[in-house]
């Protein structure tokens, strides 16, 4: 449902163009009805790459999700012993094959999503098997997409990303309603040179250029909130209303993995419940800060990722609101 009034807040809303789409909007909310009816528990494609050890991409993306009352339908890109940071020998094995087969088989079993949450594609080839899976999606289900596009952060490519992979990403994100960029990404998307000095106000005048690729909703994560680099903030730019958001992200003097997957993980499964984006986007902050407050208070070695075991239970209490702000 996120999807279609992601579409619909790009129209005039108006009395011509509800006569003129009527037909289409019967039919979608008699979809959804039925849709509902049939799965009173919603529904995400998860594709992302799963690593045996270190809590990184599903091994974070499922239990947030789960723990949010979502099923998870895992669709990995690829498989891997541990996750690459903090860790060297890993095994690696490409599942693009495996992907292509199990998005026919959905497609010809009808399943149906609620969303379409994709994170790290290993090749070009991936990415346009998951933006035809998107698009064979559109008519029947009309699913929430957000893509995160794993690129790089602090300034570099990851390992396996080249040139080519960085421009099909700039045409694949087209597709989403939402995209999760970490500062470094958002600068790769635009063709903008990356240097510490990137402040707010930089990011700030990219929101409205990324929303432009195609994105209804754009989140730019690891933004310095002052010189040292030490403190950061989450913003958002919502092009249906044009609002700006910000919730700071409070410094602790150390770096778990997966900490974008879970934050990206609780956004998206706070919109599929309803929540609003600033109230989504000081969930995810929240329970990403406790995650980490929690991995630091007992000493758990980064390389092992957050502690989700601790602090999933927090995601079925009440939603505490606390940081967020609308930028003018």
């Amino acid at each position: 449902m996120v999807g279609f009034f992601g579409e619909v807040c790009n129209s005039r809303f108006d009395a011509i163009w509800v006569l003129d789409n009527i037909t289409e909007i019967f039919r979608y909310i008699r979809g959804m009805v039925a849709f509902l009816i049939r799965n009173p528990i919603q529904r995400v494609a998860a594709i992302h790459d799963l690593s045996g050890f270190g809590r990184a991409s599903l091994t974070v993306v499922i239990p947030i999700l789960s723990s949010m009352e979502i099923q998870v339908c895992p669709l990995p890109t690829a498989v891997l012993s541990t996750h690459t940071s903090g860790f060297e020998d890993y095994c690696f094995k490409d599942l693009t094959a495996f992907m292509e087969e199990s998005v026919s088989h959905w497609i010809k079993l009808g399943v149906s999503f609620d969303a379409i949450y994709s994170g790290f594609l290993g090749s070009s080839r991936q990415m346009d098997i998951v933006a035809g899976f998107i698009k064979s999606l559109k008519k029947p289900c009309n699913p929430f997409v957000v893509i995160d596009p794993v690129l790089g952060d602090n300034g570099v490519t990851y390992g396996p990303i080249t040139d080519d992979m960085v421009l099909r990403m700039r045409s694949y994100v087209k597709d989403a309603d939402l995209i999760t960029p970490n500062i470094t990404e958002a600068a790769l998307l635009l063709d903008e040179p990356y240097s510490d000095s990137i402040d707010e106000d930089t990011v700030r005048s990219w929101l409205p250029r990324l929303a432009d690729m195609g994105p209804s909703i754009v989140v730019v994560t690891s933004v310095p909130l002052d010189s040292s680099n030490n403190r950061t903030s989450v913003l958002a730019y919502d092009r249906c209303d044009e609002r700006l958001w910000k919730v700071a992200c409070d410094y602790i003097p150390t770096h778990y993995p997966g900490t974008g997957d879970a934050f990206a993980s609780v956004l998206v499964g706070s919109l599929l419940k309803g929540d609003s984006l600033p109230i989504a986007l000081d969930r995810a902050v929240s329970f990403s800060t406790l995650a980490i407050r929690a991995s630091f208070g007992h000493k758990t070695p980064p390389r092992e990722g957050v502690l989700l075991e601790r602090v999933l239970d927090t995601l079925k209490g009440p939603v505490v609101m606390s940081s967020y702000e609308l930028l003018e």
